[in-house]
C-alpha cells in the first residue's frame, strides 16, 4: 500500500489562469506560498517560503475562477504529480504539482489577517499557526454513529 497525500495552508501567488478543454472541463493554475519562521541562534527572526504549484480540476475550477484571487489564504488537500516533457533543445524537464481535490477559503489575504486584531476567538484562520482553537461549534451529542 501507498500513500500519495498533500495538506498545504498558504497563499496564493497569482491570480488563478482557468482554461476550459473538451466538453466544458475546467482546470485552474496557481502558484501557492507556504512560510516557516524560526529564530535563530543570533535572536534574528528568519522566514521561509516554499511555493507549490497547484492544479484543481473540474467544478472546483469553477469556484477558483469566481472566488480565488491573488492574496488569498487557502487550505488545499490533494496529491503530489511530476511530470516532463522536452524542450525546444531536446533536454528533458520536469516539474512538479499539486493537484488538489479538496479547497477551503480560509479568509482574507494574510496582510488582512497580521493587521487585524481583533475577534480572533471567533475566527480560527486568524490564529498563528502554532495555536490551536477550539471549534466554533457545538458537537451533536445525540448522532447515530455505531461507536
Amino acid at each position: 500500500m501507498s500513500v500519495n497525500k498533500v495538506i498545504l495552508i498558504g497563499n496564493v501567488g497569482r491570480d488563478p489562469e482557468v482554461r476550459y478543454l473538451d466538453k466544458d472541463v475546467a482546470v485552474a493554475n496557481f502558484s501557492m506560498a507556504t512560510s516557516e519562521s524560526y529564530t535563530a541562534k543570533n535572536g534574528e527572526k528568519v522566514t521561509t517560503t516554499e511555493w507549490h504549484n497547484i492544479v484543481i480540476w473540474r467544478g472546483l475550477a469553477k469556484v477558483v475562477e469566481q472566488y480565488v484571487k491573488k492574496g488569498d489564504r487557502l487550505y488545499i488537500e490533494g496529491r503530489i504529480r511530476t511530470r516532463s516533457w522536452e524542450d525546444k533543445d531536446g533536454n528533458k524537464r520536469y516539474t512538479t504539482e499539486i493537484y488538489g481535490d479538496n479547497m477551503e477559503m480560509l479568509g482574507g489575504s494574510r496582510n488582512q489577517q497580521d493587521n487585524s486584531n481583533t475577534n480572533q476567538q471567533s475566527h480560527p484562520q486568524n490564529q498563528p499557526d502554532n495555536q490551536v482553537s477550539e471549534p466554533d461549534f457545538a458537537p451533536n451529542e445525540e448522532d447515530d454513529l455505531p461507536f
